[in-house]
């Protein structure tokens, strides 16, 4: 129980060890256990399971709400979209909740709903209902909304998990956090850091050289045809708050693996990695919104990444590490020779990044 002096601070939202922390302690321990679902709230995966239909909700307070490469509206699609594309299914209906803050430009309005309408067709979902509300000037930084959605399973699911019990015996219905396997290849389908480093030149009116743009977009499309024309896939993340370092820390924690990485492999732009050399930032625990880890069965690996280098989302992917049983948690291979810890992160450095 919490101390009557004890407060919510900024780390408490992301992403993380104490982000964690509090889902686990206060709402998990509130309401874990009430439903009856497949994928319950205390497995704290990236969405739940009820019957044959996946679950998401999702809210985000990205600040400021415009920023290179995306804004507020994209971010809430694609986020949803995404989360749900990683249990496998294919997302078909949304909701969306939107609270507005007194003297909101109506065309700033305006600009983020045909932002969230281009996602939509991208990702070939619609909004099908929400609410709207609005609060006084100076409570919310413009707005803030939440996206909630439901998908459903399908063929190339359920092919791309036959792939894999040909392979090893796996009794999930669903790509879970849960099913990576020693020896399971990792793949990460592009650069990190750019959305992190982003939304950080926005809100500090930062110049890096070269603009560099959020990575924010759908993943559904391309995630459901590399089920569905190669398979192999045991788990799918997308490294949000808490970057790269926090998803592949919460795969060794729910699979109990560890989980091996290679320095030379894994993809950043010479200009974000420029960016939080000056920072003092780790580009390793900084937030994504267009990246996914991929867990395949060894001999699928191959196939799927050449498979995801011919997609526009997955043209910079790479084999980054594999499961292994010789430790626990996460390590890298440097490029000096010697191994260090990728401990899981406090807290994303960049606030407000979704």
């Amino acid at each position: 129980m919490a101390s009557k002096d004890e407060k919510i601070t900024m780390l408490h939202g992301a992403g993380g060890t104490i982000m964690h922390d509090l889902v686990k302690n206060y709402v998990v321990k509130a309401f874990g256990g009430i439903a009856d679902s497949e994928i319950p709230l205390e497995a704290m995966d990236d969405a739940a399971v009820v019957g044959d239909i996946v679950f998401k909700s999702d809210s985000h307070a990205v600040k400021p709400i415009f920023f290179p490469g995306g804004d507020i509206g994209r971010i809430a699609i694609s986020g949803t979209v995404n989360d749900i594309s990683c249990l496998g299914a294919q997302p078909f209906a949304l909701a969306c909740g939107l609270v507005l803050e007194e003297g909101l430009l109506l065309s700033d309005l305006e600009r983020v709903l045909a932002s969230m309408r281009e996602a939509c067709l991208e990702a070939g979902v619609g909004i099908v209902t929400g609410d709207t509300k609005v609060v006084e000037k100076g409570a919310l930084g413009g707005l803030v909304m939440n996206l909630s959605g439901i998908g459903k399973r399908t063929a190339a699911l359920d092919s791309n998990l036959e792939v894999v019990r040909k392979k090893r015996e796996l009794k999930a219905r669903w790509t879970l956090d849960s099913n990576l396997a020693a020896s399971d290849k990792i793949i990460l389908t592009g650069a990190i850091g750019d959305h992190g480093i982003a939304v950080l030149s926005a809100q500090q009116g930062l110049k890096f050289g070269s603009e560099i743009r959020s990575d924010v977009k759908p993943l559904n499309k391309m995630v459901q045809k590399l089920l569905g024309e190669v398979g192999g896939v045991v788990a799918m993340k997308d490294p949000t708050r808490g970057g790269l370092a926090d998803a592949l820390n919460e795969w060794t924690e729910k699979s109990h693996v560890g989980v091996l990485t290679y320095e030379d492999k894994i993809p950043i732009h010479r200009d974000v990695q420029t960016a939080c050399e000056m920072l003092g930032l780790d580009p390793l625990e900084i937030g994504n919104e267009g990246k996914l880890i991929i867990g395949v069965v060894p001999d699928k690996a191959g196939e799927a990444l050449e498979f995801l280098r011919q997609t526009p989302q997955g043209k910079e992917a790479q084999i980054i590490g594999e499961a292994t049983t010789q430790f626990k948690g996460v390590a890298m291979q440097t490029l000096v020779g010697g191994k260090r810890i990728i401990a899981r992160p406090v807290g994303d450095p960049v606030p407000r990044i979704c």
